[in-house]
């Protein structure tokens, strides 16, 4: 049986790169993919990352086209059997889920408990760090910008910057590290060394 004229067309446009008439293509058949991906997965937003990702892999991996002799056929047993492949690997984390849940125990809920108390308690001493400090740590830490980026930002100089997030990495040690409560064990110590290596 021969290939449809359709895949022969689309072989084409990717080997001459004619990314506007595949654009085109892609626009003929996204809304009615995207339809169909979400009967399974019941989310839009799924449904078209799953949709976009066929049409990468057409576009990618123009030599898989040679096997396929109906576009059409092809585009939604893709999107179908990626939807199907979506909704059981969330079955299976929930399954994995609630076998957590179903095992949880006193002591793990203790683990977990401490660890947010530090973590609470670090962010309540970032609060009480001296205010151009604590606004240049949290630029840094939180917002993910550069030294460099917070100097143009804050007129600074980048050293200036450098100093400030020095000396609240220092405050922050001393604080979570002196207070009597979570140094009380030496597990405790060991977690406060490791959340703040994060900072």
């Amino acid at each position: 049986m021969q290939r449809t004229e359709t895949v022969e067309n689309i072989e084409q446009m990717l080997d001459k790169g004619q990314v506007t008439a595949f654009a085109d293509f892609y626009t003929r058949f996204f809304k009615k993919l995207l339809i169909e991906s979400d009967k399974y997965v019941k989310d839009i937003h799924i449904a078209e990352e799953i949709v976009q990702d066929v049409f990468v892999k057409i576009w990618e991996r123009s030599e898989d086209l040679s096997q396929i002799k109906s576009i059409k056929s092809y585009l939604y047993r893709s999107v179908i059997n990626l939807s199907i492949n979506y909704i059981n690997r969330q079955k299976n984390l929930e399954h994995h889920h609630q076998k957590m849940l179903s095992e949880f125990t006193e002591e793990q809920a203790e683990v977990i408990d401490e660890e947010n108390e530090l973590i609470v308690m670090l962010f309540d001493e970032i609060e009480k760090l001296p205010s151009k400090c604590r606004e240049i740590f949290k630029m840094n830490r939180f917002e993910k910008l550069k030294y460099r980026e917070i100097a143009l930002k804050l007129d600074l100089s980048e050293r200036t910057v450098e100093n400030h997030i020095a000396n609240a990495l220092k405050i922050l040690r001393d604080a979570m590290l002196g207070n009597q409560k979570t140094y009380s064990t030496s597990s405790s110590h060991l977690k406060i060394l490791r959340l703040l290596s994060f900072f």
